[in-house]
């Protein structure tokens, strides 16, 4: 690339400078297991610590390496809640279950910091809260109104913040105002994920990485056979835990989730002054877009980390990188010589109603589409997965009995994907 700002720049996560993804020696497979699992990220990697704890043999396959997905390639925010507001999800569910709903978001955030801490797991926990800002003045009031809904339901501390008070917050006048969630937070991602990985193999967990899954099977008696690229076995269990990865193996699923490209870009090290000058509070932040921006400060303070969606269809790293410097530099235009040091992409996996699932379906446990949320929500609902697998009470959600639901002539290509991407660009634009 000609241009000065990304001629050095790396095709993969800044995460893993620090983090680098560990090297796990594969084993020779057994020809038993209690519980498998496809998918070594947050969620396949929590189920597999509870499984492992309670005494369960577990074996988690991943085609990559481990956590080689979103789960070290994410913005590493940690939020709470679910994408409808409660109006909307007491008409779907009845006035309880909304309430149930609302309240299992926060459970996930707090369920998620307070594991982090009593783990120990060094991964630059930053307990800093969460500034969404408003891009046009309709959705300050929108935003104000959907927070004090949440709120009359299952109360936190939060805060609406006027235009005039924004520079205290944000070293931009690109917003309309915004609203401050206190209880948020941010960790590095990649760190998380080694956590999580050195947790499981401790607690007796196998992980095999560079194998996978290419077939699950019922078997006669219940089970599960699992054929990969290094062999069979047998499972008692079977868990996906893939949420934008996911795969052919198990088309029912698929067709229930939609994997969306969201790409980022870290900056080089930036001054000290500047870098108080943008971002003051060392918050968090996102904005009311459909097609979502979010960034933050890297853990250090040192340099911006930006992500969105910045094209109609997936597209290379390369190619992204110059469209988010432009969006960033369009909020913070003192960052326009700034040089980009790593571009990256990883799939999220949204859902038609927009929110996550959790469950059993054609003889697989699974738990998939965060919806972009996937720090807080992989993280408790793999948890609660893994309680499930073991029959116990704890694993009981609100999310247990709804409909998972797709589309006619769905399959697990998002074909549409592009027109939505234009239409929802076109309401943040235009719309109310």
């Amino acid at each position: 690339m000609s241009d000065p700002r990304f001629a050095a720049m790396k095709t993969e996560p800044w995460w893993w400078q620090e983090a680098p993804r560990p090297s796990i020696p594969n084993r020779p497979l057994p020809a038993r297991a209690d519980v498998a699992i496809v998918g070594a990220g947050y969620t396949g990697l929590n189920a597999a610590l509870v499984l492992a704890r309670a005494g369960r043999s577990v074996v988690v396959f991943d085609a990559e390496d481990a956590a080689w997905g979103c789960s070290a390639r994410n913005g590493g925010q940690i939020a709470d809640g679910v994408k409808p507001g409660f109006e909307t999800l007491a008409r779907r569910y009845g006035d309880e279950a909304a309430r149930a709903i609302v309240a299992a978001g926060r459970e996930s955030l707090n369920h998620t910091l307070a594991f982090v801490e009593a783990e120990g797991i060094a991964c630059d926990l930053h307990r800093g809260g969460r500034l969404i800002g408003a891009h046009r003045p309709s959705r300050y009031d929108a935003l104000a109104r959907h927070l004090a809904e949440h709120a009359r339901i299952d109360p936190f501390d939060w805060h609406m913040v006027p235009p005039g008070d924004m520079a205290a917050e944000l070293g931009t006048e690109a917003y309309c105002g915004g609203a401050v969630m206190e209880h948020h937070a941010s960790l590095q991602p990649a760190k998380y994920a080694n956590g999580l990985i050195r947790l499981a193999l401790a607690a007796g967990a196998a992980i095999e990485t560079g194998t996978p899954v290419l077939t699950l099977a019922a078997a006669r008696d219940g089970s599960v056979e699992v054929t990969t690229a290094r062999g069979r076995l047998r499972a008692r269990d079977a868990v996906l835990a893939t949420n934008g990865y996911s795969g052919p193996i198990a088309p029912g699923l698929r067709r229930r989730v939609i994997p969306i490209g969201s790409y980022m870009i870290a900056t080089e090290p930036l001054a000290a002054e500047t870098m108080a000058k943008i971002m003051p509070r060392q918050r968090s932040i996102s904005d009311t877009r459909k097609v979502i921006y979010y960034y933050r400060a890297s853990p250090d303070g040192r340099r911006v980390i930006f992500g969105g969606r910045v094209a109609l269809k997936e597209t290379d790293p390369a190619v992204s990188a110059p469209r988010l410097h432009r969006e960033m530099t369009g909020l913070f235009p003192e960052l326009a010589a700034a040089k980009v040091s790593h571009s990256w992409l990883g799939f999220v996996a949204y859902t038609f109603d927009e929110m996550p699932h959790i469950g059993r379906r054609d003889g697989l446990w699974f738990a998939m589409g965060y919806c972009g949320a996937g720090v807080a929500w992989a993280s408790w609902m793999g948890h609660k997965l893994g309680h499930k697998v073991l029959g116990a009470a704890e694993g009981a959600t609100p999310f247990d009995d709804l409909a998972f639901p797709t589309r006619a002539f769905y399959r697990g290509d998002p074909w549409f994907l592009a027109a939505a991407v234009a239409w929802h660009r076109a309401m943040d634009r235009w719309g109310p």
